[in-house]
């Protein structure tokens, strides 16, 4: 914090408040380090908070806290935005003969909140039924303790195609919609991850399914359009900002260009909702 008012105790170096109504606008920057995105969980959660303390002689410190919501920013380069394609095949056997194969693809493996996930399947149904594909994306609570961990699975969206009949071959297009709500992705934390996984396979009576699985990393969706979002995705570091599960606070990015070209905190008439440090109305 830069305080802007106040004396200075000489020998304590400690910044002495006279009596009256003193307002302290301050910047705040975020460490320059890998923190995990803010998190809550039935086991566990990442909190971030701000805390500032407020010391009297003879009477007890007075505390006041406000927790804030932060985004890990991914960097996009590499595999986050490379195409991902995967493969399987199958040989029936008991109620089912011949033999089922499909070729799966996604254009990448980064999704924002809301974004649609293009999932491209090319089928060859050589048994002697028909069968569906199917699609599901699930998540993945990890909880580390005591060397042990604790998972929670949940399937977040299932859908399924048309039948492709048996000894056809069939190139299937599917959109599937990331929700909205649903929690970022928590891959740089030693005790909680956050993992999505996006399942197809296809829906064989009477045999096991055959499926691909993909990884998929979800990224919160930031105010913006796609390609300006993109490219403070590719711009790694972290941000403060609102959350549906955690209180609203004031964004600013890790790591901000200084306030000032002197890095003076802001001033007073930035903040509408701070008393006038001129106001006449004063308590002792």
């Amino acid at each position: 914090m830069d305080f802007n008012a106040g004396l200075t105790n000489s020998l304590t170096g400690n910044t002495v408040i006279p009596p009256g109504c003193h307002v302290y606008p301050f910047t705040f920057q975020i460490p320059a380090q890998e923190l995990p995105s803010s998190f809550r969980g039935s086991h566990g959660k990442i909190v971030y908070r701000l805390e500032a303390n407020l010391s009297r002689s003879m009477r007890k410190d007075s505390k006041a806290k406000s927790e804030f919501t932060l985004i890990h920013k991914e960097n996009l380069d590499g595999e986050l935005m490379s195409p991902q394609q995967n493969m399987t095949d199958k040989k029936m056997n008991l109620f089912t003969s011949g033999s089922v194969a499909m070729d799966v693809s996604i254009p990448k493996t980064a999704f924002l909140q809301g974004e649609d996930i293009k999932v491209v399947a090319s089928v060859q149904n050589k048994s002697s039924r028909d069968i569906k594909l199917k699609y599901c994306l699930y998540r993945k609570y990890s909880y580390f303790a005591n060397k042990k961990r604790k998972v929670e699975t949940k399937d977040i969206l299932k859908e399924e195609g048309e039948a492709i009949p048996h000894s056809a071959g069939q190139t299937v297009t599917k959109i599937i919609t990331v929700p909205s709500t649903e929690t970022a992705s928590v891959l740089n934390c030693n005790i909680i991850k956050v993992e999505y996984r996006l399942r197809v396979h296809l829906d064989v009576k009477y045999a096991s399914d055959p499926e691909i699985k993909f990884p998929i990393v979800i990224l919160p969706a930031l105010e913006g359009s796609d390609k300006q979002q993109s490219s403070d995705y590719s711009a790694s570091g972290s941000e403060a900002s609102p959350n549906s599960d955690f209180p609203a606070g004031t964004s600013f990015l890790q790591n901000p260009a200084a306030p000032g070209v002197d890095g003076l905190p802001p001033s007073y008439e930035t903040y509408d909702m701070y008393p006038s440090p001129n106001s006449s109305d004063r308590k002792s």
